[in-house]
């Protein structure tokens, strides 16, 4: 039956989730608080500079690939993708007992290993073991946990779960930085392993083991990059979003989700109360409702009492992911030390987790950082001859802590830590005049991200992928108490991530259709075939 659906939020989960529930047939519309779509996925743009603002690795090019297809088109057809070489590089510091080094990770699964068995004889052939493992461990997450919205228990009982079963456990109980230590030695390749747990907005030290599939996207299948920025995307889903027949509305706020009893001794939802930017409030009715908006926000700040399914108590045992610092630099001049992706990883790297995570959070200093250089690839995202740097400092998710600014105006906190930030970079990486080139700064904090996204905590990415928050156990797409009421994005099933919110919209899309299978949904699904011609309503959506 063709359902009235409100979506709430235009980022990545809301665009992906409009777009399948449209094609589906259903009368939808998107409600963004911001004057863009685009979500954390955004952009700025300043003097011939652009910066992405959010995410910058683009992995697991299948899910993209799938989604794609899924709604008629290819990511060919959406994107220019490039695949980088090398997929990033590895900054360490001199210490008492070693100099600094420098590991570059090329790309293409046997030329890493190369570089592996260069630094440590033998690592080669566990890392080539640790890979495979990977690899079969990534395609049973997508073909039985991450498209598998759990509602019917016979989508976990498949003889390939059965057969894999006791690995599976092993897997689940061993911590990732525990796994990865018995594949390697040398201190920096074991971090190469554990990295991915910040992907995860985790400690490696408690991520569980079955997340060792993440060294299968970026050691084996490689990293790519979508020409003209993450931005690119954002364009692609909105071009069909617009052709899927969605009405967008940016500019509103909001401000409840109305919901009501019926017969059957549960409550329905019934429509969404929201404000737009001259304040006028509407009240529209909706069969259903999406929520891609951050989960905390929507429990506990767009619906009663009566009807959340995660209240403020149920918040407090959910840890989350971390916070972060934003510095984004235009330098004058190249910057050759630096590829596409850079890694500076400090000796001591427990302590740099143990502030984030630990029982007296603090900026971590010296602080293990990521670098992006998207102009190593891509010239259009800077001035000619002048560079785009965009640092990435992970610190505790704290919405007190400060906003960022421009030239270097935010809280004190926020630049202090940008300041140290740029320093090591111009140290480790052997450019002694970077700060002497900058010709661009902003800066954003973990008050930044509360009060765009509404973000809980403030955090980056929401809750962190530990065992008990991942898979079944991380929170799902449909509200239990609230018939109707489904939720999408990082901040619920299957996580955090541009294709775990692709994902997610799919999530909701079997909820919705009742379906319960484990895998990603058939591409002569024949969802595009129902796509409608006419374009979104123009006097809602003049942003696009």
């Amino acid at each position: 039956m063709t359902q009235r659906i409100g979506v709430i939020g235009g980022g990545a989960a809301g665009l992906a989730t409009a777009a399948l529930l449209a094609r589906e047939g259903h009368t939808v519309d998107l409600f963004e608080q911001n004057s863009t779509l685009g979500g954390r996925i955004g952009s700025i743009e300043h003097d011939g500079y652009r910066f992405d603002t959010g995410p910058s690795w683009y992995l697991m090019p299948e899910v993209y690939e799938h989604f794609f297809n899924l709604v008629g088109t290819s990511a060919a057809a959406e994107l220019d993708l490039r695949t980088l070489d090398p997929a990033y590089t590895v900054f360490s510091p001199a210490s008492t007992s070693s100099p600094a080094q420098t590991i570059t990770i090329p790309q293409g699964k046997a030329r890493v290993l190369e570089v592996f068995e260069r630094i440590e004889w033998g690592s080669s052939r566990s890392l080539n073991r640790y890979l495979a493992s990977a690899e079969r461990t990534k395609n049973m997450a997508i073909d039985y946990f991450l498209y598998n919205p759990f509602t019917s228990p016979m989508s976990m009982l498949r003889p390939e779960i059965m057969t894999a079963l006791p690995t599976l456990v092993r897997l689940l109980t061993t911590s990732l930085e525990r796994f990865s230590s018995t594949s390697v030695r040398h201190p920096v390749l074991r971090q190469i392993l554990q990295y991915p747990a910040i992907f995860l907005g985790t400690d490696p030290r408690r991520a569980p083991a079955i997340y060792h599939l993440m060294s299968a996207l970026d050691l084996s299948d490689g990293v790519q990059y979508p020409m003209g920025g993450f931005r690119t995307i954002v364009d692609a889903l909105t071009r069909i979003v617009e052709e899927s027949g969605v009405r967008v509305h940016t500019n509103a706020v909001i401000k409840h989700i109305s919901a009501a009893p019926q017969g059957s001794g549960r409550r329905k939802v019934t429509g969404i109360v929201w404000t737009d930017q001259e304040g006028r409030n509407h009240d529209q009715h909706c069969d259903t409702v999406v929520s891609a908006a951050d989960l905390h926000h929507t429990e506990t700040q767009l619906l009663e009492s009566v009807d959340r399914s995660f209240p403020e108590s149920w918040w407090e045992r959910v840890t989350s992911g971390p916070g972060a610092i934003l510095v984004f630099l235009g330098i004058e001049g190249e910057v050759p030390q630096l590829p596409h992706h850079s890694l500076f990883f400090t000796n001591d790297w427990s302590t740099n987790f143990d502030d984030i995570f630990g029982p007296r959070p603090k900026i971590s200093s010296p602080a293990s950082a990521y670098v992006c250089k998207p102009s190593h690839t891509d010239p259009s995202v800077a001035p000619p001859e002048h560079e785009n740097l965009f640092i990435l400092i992970p610190v505790p998710a704290d919405a007190g802590m400060g906003a960022g600014g421009r030239d270097g105006q935010g809280d004190p906190r926020i630049e202090r830590a940008a300041d140290r930030a740029i320093d090591q970079v111009a140290r480790w990486a052997e450019i002694p005049d970077l700060r002497d080139r900058i010709r661009f700064r902003q800066t954003q904090g973990p008050t930044d991200f509360s009060s765009n996204f509404n973000s809980w905590l403030g955090g980056m990415l929401g809750p962190a992928h530990t065992l008990r928050q991942s898979a079944m156990f991380r929170a799902q797409n449909a509200s239990e108490k609230v018939e109707g009421l489904y939720y999408a994005g990082a901040t619920t099933a299957p996580g955090v991530g541009v294709p775990m919110c692709l994902i997610s919209a799919e999530l909701v899309l079997k909820r919705i259709r009742g379906d319960s299978s484990p895998g990603p949904l058939p591409i002569d699904d024949g969802l595009f075939e129902t796509a409608v011609s006419q374009p979104s309503n123009g006097s809602s959506s003049s942003a696009l």
